[in-house]
């Protein structure tokens, strides 16, 4: 087993998942990450499978190996098991010999076919809200002491944070994206106004009324119907307009 936690161990650990944060391109990569990364700071010889609930249901969405992502399906399967008794109720669940585990009838016998001998289930918390589990599998029994345990918790703690952050800046990123659609609907909208504009003779909410009517009269988005407008002007698809950049 690995040695006992010091500052410095969850200093790195904590550095190692903001660095993680700077450099994955993604949530979905973020998270395979700090699986892989949890695997190897709490001791040797363990898999690791992260628990969400992104639409009310556990869901497995990252995972060190096979192995970890297999033994959260069971538990899946049969609604039962440490991983979700942790998740539901934000306990921390230790199985020190999953041979000898009476609490969930049937986990026992499917953890031992699979090879797993002992696991630790953290629950995920950021914000005062429960968010998932970090789930951690061992082929040996007591795998788990109170060193681990203390690892293991400091580095759900730190994760669950960063996690938090990453889920909001993903967030972040949706309604960058949601602006970005808007701004080009209103540009190919603007564009459609100034040729009914020019073709009518008429002011700006003149134009607009008759576009509106037109959209609801064909049963098509206003900004289809302006699409159409500008393309069959110029032979072309309507420029875009303004749009974010990155910088």
């Amino acid at each position: 087993m690995a040695s006992d936690p010091s500052g410095d161990d969850m200093a790195v650990s904590a550095a190692e998942l903001q660095d993680l944060l700077l450099s994955t391109a993604g949530i979905e990569e973020f998270l395979q990450k700090m699986a892989d990364l949890a695997a190897v700071r709490v001791t040797d010889g363990l898999s690791c499978g992260i628990t969400l609930r992104p639409n009310g249901r556990p869901l497995t969405v990252a995972s060190s190996d096979e192995l970890a992502a297999t033994m959260d399906e069971v538990q899946y399967g049969i609604d039962k098991g440490p991983c979700l008794h942790s998740m539901r109720t934000g306990e921390v669940v230790s199985v020190p010999d999953t041979a000898g585990e009476p609490r969930w009838a049937g986990f026992e016998v499917r953890a031992a076919a699979h090879g797993v001998r002992s696991s630790l289930s953290i629950p995920l918390i950021a914000e005062d809200q429960q968010i998932g589990a970090l789930n951690l599998y061992a082929p040996v029994a007591e795998a788990f002491g109170p060193a681990e345990l203390r690892r293991a918790e400091g580095f759900a703690a730190t994760a669950a944070g960063a996690l938090a952050l990453s889920m909001r800046q993903a967030e972040q990123a949706d309604l960058t994206e949601q602006l970005r659609a808007a701004l080009a609907s209103r540009a190919v909208i603007d564009q459609a106004l100034g040729v009914i504009m020019a073709q009518e003779r008429c002011t700006a909410a003149r134009a607009f009324e008759i576009l509106r009517s037109a959209s609801q009269n064909r049963n098509v988005k206003l900004r289809e119907v302006a699409a159409s407008i500008v393309t069959s002007i110029s032979g072309a698809p309507p420029q875009q307009g303004p749009v974010f950049r990155d910088r």
